[in-house]
C-alpha cells in the first residue's frame, strides 16, 4: 500500500468515527463533572497511580511497576487503552479517571502519553503527568508530524504491517502493527530476543488514522509533568521526545534504554512515578 493510498483510507476512517467520538466524549465529560465535585481524600492517603499503555503493547508491560508501587502503598490501576484514536481513547480514560476518588498520578507510555495529555484536561484530581518514552503533543499537533520530524525514529511506513478490519455499521479501518522482523530493533533493542519475539506476536495494533489526529487542550500546560527519556528510543525518537519534554516544561530524567524502558528499566520508571507523587502531595 502506498503512502498516498494509506492517507486516503485514513481520512475516510476518521469521518466514520466522528459520531462515536462525540458521543464518547460527551459521556466521559458528564462522568468527570458529576464525580469531581463530590470526591474527598482521607488525610495521608497516597494518590492512585493510573498507568496507560501505548501502541503495539498492552497493560501487562506495567507488571513490574504495579508490583513495586503496590508494595510501596500506592493504589494502582492499569486500564486497557482501546488504541482506536486519540479522542476516543482519551474519552475512555477520562471516564476511568472519573471513577477514582482522590488525587491521581497519571502515567503514559508511548502513544499513551498522547492519550493522557488529552484525558487529564479539566480534571482537578490529576496532580501530575508522568511521560515514559511518550508523546506529549501540543494543541493541533499530530503524532505523524512528530514522527516525521525525528532523525532517531525508525518507525517508517515500511516498518509497519497495515491490516484492514471491519468497522461497525460498514466500512473498513486500518490497523498498524510493527513488522515482526523489525520489532526487536525498533521497539525493544535492550531486551533479549526470546522476550521480544513474544512481545512482537502479542502486540496490540494502533488504528492507523490516529497518526493524523490532532491533540486538543493539552493537559501539560496546566498540570506539572515528569518525563523519562530513553536515549535509544527508535519508535518516537529520542530527539522528538526531548523536544516535547522541554516544550512541556517537564522534569526530565534520561536513561540508557530503548522505547520499552517500562519493561527493561522498571525500577527507574517506578522511582520517577513516586517522585512525581511525592512532589505533588498535599501537606
Amino acid at each position: 500500500m502506498s503512502l498516498q493510498n494509506l492517507m486516503a483510507r485514513i481520512r475516510s476512517v476518521r469521518l466514520l468515527r466522528a459520531v462515536a467520538v462525540i458521543l464518547a466524549s460527551s459521556v466521559a465529560f458528564a462522568l468527570t463533572t458529576s464525580m469531581a465535585s463530590s470526591q474527598t481524600t482521607p488525610t495521608g492517603q497516597k494518590p492512585t497511580v493510573v498507568l496507560v499503555h501505548g501502541a503495539f503493547a498492552d497493560a501487562s508491560g506495567w507488571n513490574s511497576e504495579i508490583k513495586k508501587l503496590q508494595e510501596d502503598g500506592y493504589p494502582v490501576l492499569a486500564p486497557a487503552n482501546p488504541l482506536r484514536g486519540i479522542a476516543l481513547d482519551a474519552a475512555y480514560i477520562r471516564s476511568v479517571l472519573a471513577t477514582i476518588s482522590g488525587p491521581i498520578i497519571l502515567v503514559g507510555h508511548s502513544y499513551g502519553g498522547a492519550v493522557i495529555t488529552n484525558a487529564a484536561s479539566g480534571n482537578p484530581n490529576v496532580k501530575a503527568l508522568v511521560y515514559i518514552a511518550a508523546f506529549a503533543p501540543d494543541d493541533g499537533e499530530t503524532l505523524g508530524a512528530a514522527l516525521a520530524g525525528s532523525q532517531d525514529s525508525l518507525l517508517t511506513l515500511d516498518a509497519l504491517d497495515i491490516r484492514p478490519y471491519p468497522l461497525p455499521g460498514g466500512g473498513t479501518g486500518l490497523d498498524a502493527y510493527i513488522k515482526l522482523d523489525r520489532f526487536h530493533e525498533i521497539f525493544a533493542a535492550d531486551l533479549p530476543t526470546p522476550v521480544t519475539d513474544v512481545m512482537a506476536r502479542t502486540q496490540r495494533p494502533l488504528e492507523a488514522g490516529t497518526l493524523e489526529e490532532a491533540t486538543h487542550n493539552p493537559a501539560w500546560k496546566t498540570i506539572p509533568s515528569w518525563f523519562l527519556l530513553p536515549t535509544q528510543d527508535r519508535v518516537i525518537g529520542t530527539d522528538a521526545e526531548r523536544a516535547m519534554a522541554v516544550r512541556a516544561g517537564s522534569q526530565i530524567v534520561e536513561v540508557r534504554a530503548s522505547h520499552a524502558v517500562l519493561v527493561s528499566q522498571p525500577i527507574k520508571v517506578t522511582k520517577l512515578i513516586e517522585q512525581a507523587a511525592e512532589a505533588t502531595a498535599t501537606p
